[in-house]
């Protein structure tokens, strides 16, 4: 079964049977037609929140949409066997999209044929100040983690990071995780707490297999914390990594090593 086949039979699952006889007609029209359809879906498609526990192509749907997942339908019956008039249609739904259609679209990118040509489409995303568009790139969408270069990755990161956002809703957080970003969340912490100010405790989740003088000494900063949540990352990380002093310093802190923590503690 096709992408777009088990996308339909999604579709199915949660739209009424008016809105079933719409899809169907629009999704056998022309290139044309489907760009319309596109732009029209939540004219005649409801906004139903859509509830599953499966994916398609790695792509987690839930808490869409109807509406978001009749669009990305649509996208995926733009026929591709020509590149350029492919491409060069849904450049056109890119450039005149409004907040909800970018949404949409950049949720399709997955099911996108093409997906280099897509790239610059995604880190744009990712620079966005609309918290709509960034969400679709960053959560819910393994686009990132199955194309963005290390530095595109670390900056999808460091901005969830920044604007306290849930980076464990990123796929792929911890298969991509690297030194260089280790590194950065060290940089960032310095500054928050020059400022007063902490970083997401969960963040330290992403240090563990890159621990080094530097970092360590971050978190025996976060073992003196006042922040409860400071000292179950400080513990999960020196439990985790395979730096010697860190285990020293764990064995240190005996109310709370004689405890069970994990990162999902953590996660707001």
């Amino acid at each position: 079964m096709s992408f777009s086949e088990q996308l339909f039979e999604k579709i199915k699952t949660h739209a009424s049977p008016k809105e079933i006889s719409w899809i169907e007609a629009k999704s056998a029209g022309s290139l044309q037609a489907l760009q319309t359809a596109f732009v029209a879906a939540p004219r005649f498609i409801s906004k139903t929140i859509i509830q599953s526990t499966d994916s398609i192509n790695d792509v987690d749907i839930n808490n869409w949409t109807l509406d978001r997942l009749v669009r990305v339908y649509f996208l995926t019956k733009f026929d591709s066997s020509d590149r350029e008039t492919y491409t060069k249609s849904l450049d056109t739904l890119f450039e005149t999209a409004e907040n909800n259609e970018a949404v949409a679209l950049i949720s399709a990118l997955p099911f996108l044929a093409f997906p280099d040509y897509w790239m610059l489409r995604a880190t744009d995303a990712v620079r966005s100040n609309i918290g709509l568009i960034f969400d679709a790139i960053a959560f819910q969408n393994p686009f990132p983690m199955q194309y963005f270069s290390e530095l595109a990755w670390n900056q999808l990161v460091l901005k969830c990071i920044f604007n306290d956002k849930p980076i464990h809703r990123i796929q792929g957080l911890s298969e991509r995780a690297n030194q260089e970003l280790a590194n950065s969340i060290s940089y960032l912490a310095h500054e928050r707490w020059a400022a007063g100010r902490t970083i997401p405790a969960q963040a330290w989740r992403l240090v563990s297999k890159f621990m080094n003088e530097a970092i360590f000494a971050d978190i025996c900063t976060l073992f003196v914390s006042q922040n409860l949540h400071d000292q179950i990352a400080a513990t999960l990380v020196c439990t985790e990594t395979d730096f010697s002093p860190a285990k020293e310093e764990l064995n240190k802190h005996t109310e709370l090593l004689n405890k069970t923590f994990n990162w999902t503690m953590l996660e707001g």
